[in-house]
C-alpha cells in the first residue's frame, strides 16, 4: 500500500467527519503568526513564471515584513517544506486546483515552491482557455489550474446569463475525472453584484427562480451540487479530494475592530492570534456542506490564520497600481505558501 493509499485510510482524523483540519490530533488552523527571519520560503525574483498582480515588491511594495512570518499552530509545528520530497510522493500522478483567483493564488504559490526547490529541473507551463498546466518531466508530475468560480454551471442563453444551481457540466466533470488530488474552492464571486455580477438570472430544478436570491443560500444550493458529484464519482482510494476554506478578504477594517484603518493599505502586521474577532459565514456553509458528505473530502481550514494577516494583500502594489487596491488577493511569497503547507502536511504526515 503506497503513502496515497495509506492517506486515504487515514484521511478523517478529527472528531468532525470529513472535515480535518490538523496533523493528528493537532488543529493546525489555530494558532498565531511568528516572526522568523528564515522566511520567505522562497523568492519572487526567482519564480519566473509569476503573474504580475501577487509579484507585489516588483510593483513597488516598500515593506518586506510581511514576508517574514511563520504560521506557528498551538500544540505542533508543521512540517518544514519540502519540494523535492512532495515531487517524489507525487511522482506519476496530477493535482489540480479548481476555482477562482484565489485558487490561481494557491497554484501559483505551489509551483513557485516546486520551482524553487528544484530549479535546474525542466518544467512547461501550457495555457489553454481556463485550464493553465504546469508539468515537471522529470517526475512526471502535472500541477494544474482550471478557472471555475462557481463550480456550478454558468450558461450564455436569450434571456441573459443564467447560473444553474443544480448543473455541472459534462466539460467539467470529464475534466475533473482521473486527477489524483483535486483541490477545489469557491466563494468571492458570490458575493459580485451591479457590473461585476456573473449572472443575470438564477436557474434551480430546470426553472428560473428570479434575478437573485440570498447568497449564502446559493452558495450552499450550489456547494452541495457539487458534493453530490464528489459522492457520486469520486473513489477515495484513487483520489484525494479538498476543500480550500474561504480565503478573506480586509477591504473592511471593521471586521477586525479597527475603524481607523479602514482596509489593508498601509498594514505590515499580523494581528494577534488564536482567534478572529468575527467567524465568517461562508465557511460555516463551507463545513455544513463537508459534514453531509458520504466521501472524505478534507478541509484546508485557512480562513482564520489568513483573517489574521491584513497585512498580506497586494494593496496599491497589485495590477492596479494606486488606481486601485486589492485586499483579495495575496502578494507571493506570502500566506498562500502556508495553505500549500497545510496541503503537504495532509498529503505526508500520517
Amino acid at each position: 500500500m503506497d503513502g496515497f493509499a495509506v492517506l486515504v485510510v487515514l484521511v478523517v482524523v478529527s472528531v468532525v467527519q470529513h472535515q480535518v483540519h490538523g496533523i493528528g490530533r493537532c488543529d493546525v488552523s489555530r494558532g498565531n503568526w511568528v516572526r522568523d527571519d528564515s522566511y520567505p520560503l522562497y523568492e519572487a525574483s526567482s519564480c519566473p513564471f509569476i503573474e504580475k498582480e501577487f509579484d507585489c515588491l516588483k510593483n513597488g511594495r516598500p515593506d518586506k515584513d510581511y514576508l517574514k512570518y511563520r504560521w506557528q499552530p498551538l500544540g505542533c509545528n508543521l512540517p518544514r517544506f519540502s519540494g523535492i520530497d512532495l515531487l517524489r510522493r507525487l511522482g506519476g500522478k496530477s493535482i489540480m486546483f479548481i476555482g477562482d483567483s484565489l485558487s490561481l493564488n494557491q497554484w501559483q504559490s505551489l509551483t513557485c515552491m516546486l520551482h524553487t526547490a528544484v530549479p535546474n529541473a525542466k518544467y512547461t507551463l501550457v495555457r489553454t482557455g481556463g485550464l493553465s498546466t504546469f508539468t515537471f518531466p522529470e517526475y512526471n508530475v502535472k500541477v494544474l489550474f482550471s478557472r471555475n468560480a462557481f463550480l456550478v454551471d454558468i450558461v450564455g442563453t436569450s434571456a441573459g446569463r443564467v447560473l444553474k444551481l443544480d448543473s455541472i457540466s459534462i466539460e467539467n466533470q470529464k475534466l475533473w475525472t482521473g486527477v489524483d488530488v483535486m483541490i477545489f474552492n469557491t466563494w468571492h464571486w458570490w458575493l459580485h453584484t451591479g457590473r461585476k455580477q456573473a449572472w443575470d438570472l438564477i436557474q434551480e430544478g430546470g426553472k428560473i427562480i428570479g434575478k437573485d436570491m440570498d447568497r449564502l443560500v446559493a452558495y450552499e444550493k450550489a456547494l452541495n451540487t457539487w458534493a453530490t458529484w464528489v459522492d457520486s464519482n469520486v473513489d477515495p482510494a484513487k483520489t484525494k479530494v479538498f476543500f480550500q476554506g474561504v480565503s478573506p478578504d480586509h477591504s473592511n477594517s471593521s471586521d477586525w475592530d479597527d475603524p481607523k484603518a479602514k482596509s489593508c493599505n498601509g498594514q505590515t502586521e499580523p494581528l494577534p492570534g488564536p482567534n478572529y474577532p468575527h467567524v465568517h459565514p461562508a465557511e460555516k456553509v463551507v463545513e455544513k456542506v463537508l459534514r453531509a458528505m458520504s466521501k472524505p473530502v478534507q478541509l484546508l481550514n485557512v480562513t482564520t490564520l489568513s483573517q489574521l494577516r491584513k497585512d498580506g494583500h497586494p494593496s496599491f502594489y497589485g495590477l492596479g497600481g494606486h488606481r486601485a487596491s486589492d485586499c483579495s488577493h495575496w502578494c507571493l511569497a506570502g500566506v498562500p505558501d502556508t495553505w500549500n503547507l497545510l496541503l503537504y502536511a495532509a498529503l505526508t504526515v500520517n
